[in-house]
């Protein structure tokens, strides 16, 4: 994983949660992709392997599985963000609904 304590300007964030989780509130400009559509749908977000992503959910699960999967498609600036509210602090974000 990569080490996100200096946020960089360029950087996808993405939110696993359900669809529902995540018009309950999530980080300004984060991206929706569930966790049960992640394998289909990951490729067409993340075309360079190189870029900086951090994927969020609840607790840090869901994201902990999607960040161990892209790790293992050769995705190297990839780091579990853990919850919505823990991103948009580190990233002085808000969060919306």
């Amino acid at each position: 994983m990569s080490d996100i304590s200096t946020p960089r300007t360029e950087v996808t964030i993405i939110d696993v949660r359900s669809p529902a989780e995540y018009a309950g509130g999530h980080v300004e400009g984060a991206i929706s992709l569930p966790l049960d559509r992640f394998v289909d749908g990951y490729a067409q977000l993340l075309s360079d392997k190189s870029q900086t992503v951090v994927i969020y959910c609840a607790s840090g699960a869901r994201s902990g599985q999607a960040v161990q999967f892209l790790m293992a498609q050769g995705y190297s600036a990839v780091t579990n963000g853990i919850s919505a509210p823990a991103v948009a602090q580190r990233f002085g974000k808000p969060l919306v609904a």
